[in-house]
């Protein structure tokens, strides 16, 4: 028995309780649901319906608590229901509801956890997006890591996903990147606004050799644009791809003023009156839609501030189709958050259809210290420094684990230890455990059993329970977009697992006859791994069979 379905049963037992008593089903509230205590002698499971409810119904707590749990005993796959405290109600099940799980598990298989709630949703996920003027620092690593399994489990959910990434191919930005080039092509020092780094005369030197004359010729600038923002480009994409992080959209910024979809989409707030002229400039008027001020749109020289482009690139979504478009943006954004859900209200739209989360910095610890310096970029971290340093797997899990919500240290010391400190490791050591499990047992002949009441031990409980948790974590990730939360479930996950292992023996010793519970613990064994498997494979981790 899932939690889902132990949580309908409380509902539907408690609107049959109030409705034999004649007292208003409507005060029952809408989410009842159950929770594992705290302290596993307190139950299986927990609800707190009765306290929520009495109120509302008129009647006390504990009574109507008492009269739940009268009728709940009686309910199959319920051994018992008792009251504690003010109102709540323990909750224990029988072994053979409880064990049910472990078959509709493997009948589920790499469905388990997956749902349809979303599937009315187009999504837009932008994420990574850094400017093409050097390779991927350690903030878009991050969200190039926890973009990549927000879209997984959005899509375990039901929504479809378009994951996008949006290259900054149009302002100052790209000019400086350009002298840059030609400055190290000469041999120069970096133009005082340029940038540094080895990779700034890779490039130069890639692009003198794939354009010889390049270097005096009149559209010297031009060439050295087009060429070496490509070779950055295909370098940016060659590092995602290898960190397991693909896009089905990679959009340029300065197609939206190539195309006039800048000039279209001003045209447009101008004649809705969401763009006003003040001091030679056009001014939208986004203080209106919940910014903090108005805000440029066109400068009073003519040209198209940033925001313009967001205004274009935003309309662009929403004529694609999508009803959400989330951006994933780095901690010097946050006054992105209200400028573009104004620039959607500005539209007429519901602001809603814009999501903005924004990721907070990263730092890599090394020996204690921090470690401050790349050898190729020369002033920041990249993703191919975190990468050569842990592994992609350890790189992407140790970025993942964590809320965007609060700045993070990488100890690179633990990360590549094989102890039960590293948290990667703890949890993929538990698949190659499993795995290991597996092996041995088809050596001895051991199959899967599906007598699943004879799970009775309190090791053996606590595991199953904690597999029923998977499809409400991967549900809540997704509705909160906390992918986060999958990997700390499976942190928990190994560690239950690892309880059991050591007190319940699931293989014969030597000549010891194969009873059905070494069948049903196997079974057991093979469910964990496979929501082992289900839940590295949101994460875009591999689940190792060896270690």
């Amino acid at each position: 028995m899932t939690p889902d379905v132990l949580a309908d049963l409380v509902r539907t037992t408690a609107t049959a309780v109030l409705t034999a008593r004649g007292l208003d089903i409507a005060a029952l509230p809408a989410d009842i649901g159950v929770e594992r205590p705290r302290n596993p002698e307190h139950g299986d499971y927990a609800t707190n319906v009765a306290m929520r409810t009495a109120k509302k119904a008129g009647v006390n707590p504990r009574e109507l608590a008492g009269w739940l749990a009268e009728e709940l005993t009686r309910a199959d796959g319920v051994a018992s229901a008792e009251i504690a405290g003010p109102g709540f109600l323990n909750l224990r099940l029988a072994a053979d509801a409880q064990g049910a799980l472990v078959g509709e598990l493997l009948a589920a298989g790499a469905a388990y956890g997956q749902g349809d709630e979303l599937s009315a949703r187009n999504v837009n996920l932008e994420f990574v997006s850094a400017n093409p003027t050097g390779p991927l620092h350690l903030g878009g690593t991050r969200w190039a890591a926890v973009g990549d399994a927000l879209g997984r489990v959005l899509t375990a959910r039901g929504a479809k996903v378009t994951r996008e990434y949006y290259f900054n191919d149009a302002g100052a930005q790209i000019d400086r990147f350009v002298n840059s080039l030609v400055a190290a092509a000469k041999g120069e020092p970096a133009p005082e606004d340029g940038y540094g780094g080895a990779y700034i005369a890779d490039i130069a030197a890639r692009v003198v050799a794939a354009e010889p004359a390049a270097l005096g010729a009149p559209d010297q600038d031009e060439i050295f644009r087009r060429v070496g923002v490509g070779f950055m480009f295909d370098e940016i994409k060659k590092d995602l791809h290898d960190f397991g992080t693909d896009f089905d959209v990679w959009f340029h910024e300065n197609s939206l003023h190539e195309s006039g979809a800048v000039d279209a989409v001003v045209q447009q707030l101008k004649d809705s009156g969401a763009l006003y002229e003040a001091d030679g400039a056009w001014w939208l008027r986004s203080k209106d839609y919940g910014d903090d001020k108005d805000r440029v749109v066109i400068k009073s020289d003519g040209r198209p501030a940033y925001i313009a482009g967001d205004l274009a690139y935003l309309r662009d979504k929403r004529a694609r189709g999508f009803d959400l478009a989330i951006y994933m943006l780095g901690a010097d954004h946050h006054g992105y958050v209200a400028r573009l859900k104004a620039a959607a209200a500005a539209f007429g739209d519901d602001p809603a259809v814009v999501e903005v989360l924004i990721g907070q910095l990263v730092n890599l610890v090394k020996d204690g210290k921090p470690v401050r310096m790349s050898k190729r970029a020369g002033t920041v971290v990249t993703m191919n420094d975190l990468v050569e340093a842990v592994g992609v797997d350890a790189a992407r899990y140790s970025l993942i684990r964590s809320s965007v919500d609060s700045s993070l240290d990488i100890d690179l010391d633990l990360l590549v230890k094989r102890s039960n400190d590293n948290p990667v490791f703890y949890v993929q050591y538990a698949h190659a455990r499993l795995a290991s499990l597996a092996r041995n047992a088809a050596d001895v002949g051991l199959t899967p059993g599906t007598a699943y009441g004879l799970l009775e031990h309190p090791r053996e409980g606590d595991l199953i329970r904690t597999l029923g948790e998977f499809p409400d974590v991967v549900k809540s990730a997704a509705e909160l977009r906390e992918p986060h939360r999958v990997a700390r479930f499976l942190e928990s996950l190994a560690s239950a697992y690892h309880k059991f292992y050591d007190s319940c023996r699931v293989l014969p010793m030597g000549d010891e006859e194969i009873t059905e519970l070494h069948r049903a613990r196997l079974a057991l064994c093979v469910a964990t791994r496979q929501v082992f498997e289900n839940g590295l494979g949101l994460l875009g981790v591999s689940a190792p069979e060896r270690m």
